[in-house]
């Protein structure tokens, strides 16, 4: 049962509350409780305290780092976290540790497959492996839906600011598009990769090659991103001119990461895919020759949400009450 609702305007509580009145007043803007204790994170918690055996599970989709700072101390209560935000395991090692020391501590559960493609099974297959007996040696992915359909429909005829601005207006981009474009996003995303592959690398272990830094400006508020137009045309001409296309790729592969755009001929894993697409290859001792190939939808709300929900019933069927 949900017992506790809240967002950055305020919260609701009640010892079982109805989904839809939730969903309404998120939806239509309607006042939530004022009260401030209730939007307090130091009393969610509270809100389960009296569940008796049943689970108690915190879902946090927002992309607070405020929040994320609050995972390791509910794990360490014994409240399982399912959470869609990068900022608990795609960070500092130090958060991350601290997330994994609290799960050991307070024997609970951390649903994050929500945070790498959605709800794409892509960290509970490399989990999976590994549990296995294989061994991982390397991943290459399409990490980002936004930068997946830009590059999926950038075809040099039309300026490739231009295109930005139509991902922004369909809703694929961050408000700022540079937020995107700068690759941070990717880059937590495979730190979070790396980690689980039993990789611990450091935020500042990943390098990146962000697209902003194409344009001699920076690309910068000022001067807008037409400065990206000129570049982006040479490099498209010139993949293009070798029978390649243009990827921005996360890279994990003997122990460093990195992060930038990339040609990829016809028969490269991650060569296809389509709209907004996340696109993983896995090189394993099972999979030498041929990598495992994961794809589907990596951004949306829908997708997202089944991934948060998959992880909550998992947590739900496989932990005693």
């Amino acid at each position: 049962m949900l017992v506790h609702a809240g967002n950055s305007r305020g919260a609701m509580r009640g010892e079982r509350l109805c989904p839809a009145e939730v969903k309404r007043g998120l939806l239509d803007g309607n006042p939530w409780q004022a009260d401030p204790s209730l939007a307090n994170l130091s009393g969610v918690a509270d809100a389960l305290a009296g569940n008796g055996p049943a689970h108690r599970i915190i879902i946090d989709a927002t992309a607070s780092g405020e929040v994320a700072d609050y995972h390791a101390h509910w794990l360490e209560q014994g409240i399982h976290v399912v959470t869609a935000c990068k900022l608990g395991s795609g960070t500092t090692l130090e958060r991350w540790r601290a997330i994994n020391d609290a799960v050991a501590r307070g024997n609970a559960r951390y649903g994050d497959s929500a945070t790498v493609g959605a709800g794409l099974p892509l960290l509970r297959n490399i989990r999976d492996l590994q549990a296995g007996g294989d061994t991982i040696h390397s991943i290459a992915g399409v990490l980002s839906g936004s930068l997946a359909w830009l590059f999926n429909h950038y075809d040099g005829q039309q300026p490739f600011s231009q295109l930005v601005l139509q991902a922004k207006d369909a809703g694929y981009t961050e408000p700022d598009p540079r937020e995107d474009l700068s690759g941070d996003d990717v880059r937590r995303k495979i730190l979070i990769l790396a980690r689980a592959a039993g990789v611990p690398l450091a935020s500042d272990e990943v390098a990146v090659d962000s697209l902003l830094e194409l344009a001699a400006d920076g690309a910068s508020a000022d001067a807008g991103l037409e400065a990206l137009d000129a570049p982006m045309a040479e490099r498209f001409e010139a993949a293009s001119a070798a029978g390649a296309q243009l990827g921005f790729i996360a890279r994990l592969q003997d122990g460093r990461a990195r992060v930038g755009l990339e040609r990829l001929d016809a028969t490269h894993p991650l060569a296809g895919g389509a709209g907004t697409d996340n696109r993983v290859a896995i090189w394993s001792d099972r999979y030498c020759d041929q990598p495992l190939v994961i794809q589907g939808p990596g951004a949306g709300a829908g997708v997202t949400a089944a991934g948060l929900l998959d992880d909550a019933l998992r947590i739900a069927r496989s932990t005693p009450d």
